[in-house]
């Protein structure tokens, strides 16, 4: 009896989960298509499913090619590079919640976003004169700078935190708060050398935007977001013996040193390369995460992929929102997932403190 029982529980888990993740699936479909179809020149969905059969067929009917023009060249790279960046976003925040065995773990409270941005505005600031000096600098330096600066800070925590072959967690965090503090202080510097022009595009990219998405941007995260969405579930076997402890998870035959170096390692790429592209985003890493361990529960093997599609869902929602709220001027991205993680996070605090623990 007491067999046939745990048999139908894992049965009742397992469709919960597929039924989760068909939703989810459908979800970033759907969100996906009326994203495409938001904006000035408005299409409805059906319109816009016919434009992009018509792209794929490679008929595209004369009465189509506005739409066509709209739709593949300005909307449809907006669209995928949102769900590349929430995807990576919320999987970061899932991998250091999992680390970190603290569910208000998030990138951008180990510094690696403020290294990011602090480079990423170095370039914005000082670019003039390297230009001067070079001349012409490709698009992709920005990018390049943001993403350096996430691999360098990650690279110094690691060596901070580490001695004699063992990483320290705490260590970890403590010394991301302080480098985080320490860049945020260095890019205020820049902030105050800055001219007219480059202080509106140091504010607008600090609070983080996908206005700026082309092919050619989608194309340069992809190769950096993509093999880390595909690397983060071999983790998670690792995630779920650590949430034990340290020395639970080694006896149970886990490489609690690679694990950590792994994780740290593709947090680091993954918000590097969303921090080039979008600037700083923030709540996303904490916010998708909680929301599904409250309804799948905290076994990363869930977790993980779950939160790649609905982060990919969250950030593309808040950017229709941010493209529609103030039309026609556009509200930094940054602004609407915080408007959207701080009252969560109250809500969490104020009705079950309980969903704190992983």
């Amino acid at each position: 009896m007491a067999g046939d029982a745990i048999d139908a529980a894992l049965a009742r888990r397992r469709l919960r989960v597929l039924v989760l993740f068909l939703l989810l699936g459908a979800g970033v479909v759907i969100v996906s298509v009326l994203s495409i179809g938001t904006g000035a020149l408005a299409l409805a969905p059906s319109r816009v499913v016919a434009v992009l059969r018509a792209v794929l067929t490679g008929t595209v009917p004369e009465d189509m090619a506005r739409d066509a023009l709209v739709v593949v060249g300005i909307r449809l790279p907006r669209t995928l590079l949102g769900v590349l960046v929430g995807a990576s976003l919320a999987v970061s925040g899932a991998l250091m919640q999992g680390l970190f065995r603290n569910p208000l773990a998030d990138p951008g409270l180990a510094g690696v976003s403020a290294g990011a941005a602090f480079f990423a505005a170095g370039m914005i600031v000082l670019g003039e004169r390297l230009v001067a000096l070079t001349g012409p600098l490709p698009f992709i330096t920005l990018p390049m700078a943001a993403f350096g600066g996430a691999l360098l800070t990650t690279f110094t925590l690691y060596r901070i935190a580490t001695r004699a072959g063992r990483t320290s967690v705490a260590t970890l965090l403590l010394a991301g708060v302080a480098l985080g503090a320490l860049a945020g202080a260095l890019t205020g510097v820049l902030t105050f050398l800055s001219d007219d022009r480059q202080l509106r595009d140091l504010t607008f990219w600090s609070l983080g935007s996908l206005g700026g998405a082309t092919w050619a941007k989608t194309a340069t995260v992809a190769p950096a977001i993509l093999p880390v969405l595909v690397a983060v579930p071999f983790l998670a076997r690792g995630l779920n013996a650590l949430a034990l402890g340290e020395a639970e998870a080694f006896h149970l035959g886990i490489a609690v040193e690679r694990v950590k170096q792994v994780a740290i390692f593709l947090v680091a790429v993954a918000v590097g390369a969303s921090v080039a592209v979008s600037g700083i985003i923030g709540f996303v890493g904490i916010v998708v995460p909680h929301l599904l361990r409250l309804a799948i529960g905290p076994d990363h093997r869930v977790l993980l992929p779950a939160s790649a599609l609905l982060g990919g869902i969250l950030l593309v929602l808040s950017d229709m929102l941010a493209r529609t709220l103030v039309q026609p001027a556009e509200l930094p991205i940054g602004i609407v997932t915080a408007a959207i993680g701080a009252p969560f996070f109250l809500w969490l605090l104020l009705t079950g403190r309980r969903s704190l623990a992983l």
